[in-house]
């Protein structure tokens, strides 16, 4: 090698400064290969594609929830539903409630109970409780009485199958649906038909269960008419008082013939023991209804042994078609007994109701001159029925059904 050669190799180390020591556990790794676009490009993107993931992780978890939560509810409602059908279906019929019919009985009298525990009831089935039928009339009496529309709060409707209790629920508040097994109510009940035996009867035992208690209660006929409050005709001392068909002149008088249609009852042990036995009479006597059993057994000694106290009530103030009520200054309520068929019924009582008004728009001097009487019967006349004189203005019968 020249001395120039030699010369600017020393030059040349003299630039380069010398390169620091590796330690010793370093190991030199191989070069990376050179990155295309595409890899760079990828690398690049890969923050927003996790954002992305991420957020199509979280929407997706909130579908499924949403799904469970729309699945749940919707399973919860069906079940609601199914609870909220039984439950009424429960009310309507208490046979077949979890809930003891004896308890809701006593929940539907309590709320309607007057301070001394005493109800107003009545019966209905479907054929009197229908649009401008009975029942309807029959409510119309308390409204247009003397002193009687406050005897509404008290008065229980007592429905014998599932429409007279779905009508009771839309004209009046308080309702109990009375439902027998084997048995349907919801037809007109014939006058002594086996139907009609089992209504009565249904009936005894169901006002045995209400003293039975602790109530006592007026029972009342849904074809009777209200005119007046007829808690200060009662007598005070009484157990079982009962309006007649033909009352003899004395309230004491066994002899009385009774309608069952109307009484007032004290709940006693003379008075559950009275009706127990009187409806086990009805196997004494088959084929005869409450009215003629009792008829029957008012002379038993075992009505005396109880000491059963029994009062008749005079149709001067309750009467009805068999033997109306003379005076409308006094009368208290009217029933259509004597009578067969409903629109011969329903006839006679829209009559009653008009005689009624009339009498209520007179002046007081000619109210106590008694110049109105019922022009009933009419459709319901039996040969021993008569009319009475001075009937009033001739009125259109069906004015009632308008008002």
């Amino acid at each position: 090698m020249s001395f120039r050669q030699q010369l600017a190799l020393r030059f040349h180390r003299r630039r380069s400064p010398p390169s620091p020591p590796l330690p010793t556990c370093y190991s030199a790794a191989p070069p990376l290969p050179p990155r295309d676009a595409s890899s760079s490009s990828s690398a690049l993107m890969s923050p927003e594609i996790s954002m992305l993931i991420r957020r199509a992780a979280v929407i997706f978890t909130l579908l499924t929830l949403s799904a469970l939560l729309l699945y749940t509810a919707t399973d919860s409602l069906r079940s609601s539903s199914v609870s909220l059908s039984s439950s009424s279906f429960a009310r309507i019929f208490p046979s077949s409630s979890p809930k003891n019919p004896t308890q809701q009985l006593e929940q539907v009298l309590e709320h309607a109970s007057m301070v001394n525990k005493t109800v107003i009831l009545t019966t209905l089935n479907d054929a009197w409780a229908s649009p401008n039928s009975v029942v309807d009339l029959f409510l119309k009496s308390f409204k247009l009485g003397d002193g009687t529309h406050r005897l509404l709060d008290h008065l229980v409707i007592i429905a014998l199958d599932q429409k007279a209790y779905n009508r009771c629920r839309i004209v009046h508040k308080h309702c109990f649906a009375l439902v027998t097994e084997d048995v349907d109510f919801h037809q007109e009940a014939y006058f002594m038909t086996p139907h009609y035996l089992k209504m009565m009867w249904r009936r005894i035992d169901f006002l045995r269960s209400v003293l039975q208690l602790g109530y006592s209660f007026v029972f009342t006929d849904a074809d009777i008419m209200w005119f007046r409050d007829p808690f200060p005709r009662f007598f005070p001392d009484a157990d079982f008082q009962i309006a007649c068909d033909n009352f003899l002149g004395r309230p004491d008088d066994l002899n009385n013939r009774p309608n069952g249609g109307f009484n007032y009852v004290k709940s006693n042990n003379r008075s559950i023991a009275f009706y127990k036995f009187w409806y086990s009479s009805r196997e004494t006597y088959p084929g005869y209804h409450d009215q003629d059993v009792l008829n029957m057994i008012k002379f038993h000694p075992f009505i005396s042994d109880i000491g059963l106290k029994i009062r008749f009530l005079d149709t001067a103030y309750f009467g009805g078609l068999c033997e109306p009520s003379k005076d409308m200054n006094v009368v208290c309520t009217m029933h259509v007994n004597c009578c067969y068929g409903m629109d011969s019924k329903l006839h006679d009582l829209k009559i009653m109701l008009q005689d009624w008004r009339a009498f209520m728009s007179l002046p007081p001097d000619l109210k106590n001159e008694s110049i109105i009487s019922w022009r009933v019967p009419q459709n319901c006349s039996l040969s021993s029925l008569r009319h009475f004189d001075s009937p009033p203005p001739e009125m259109d019968v069906h004015q009632e059904e308008e008002d």
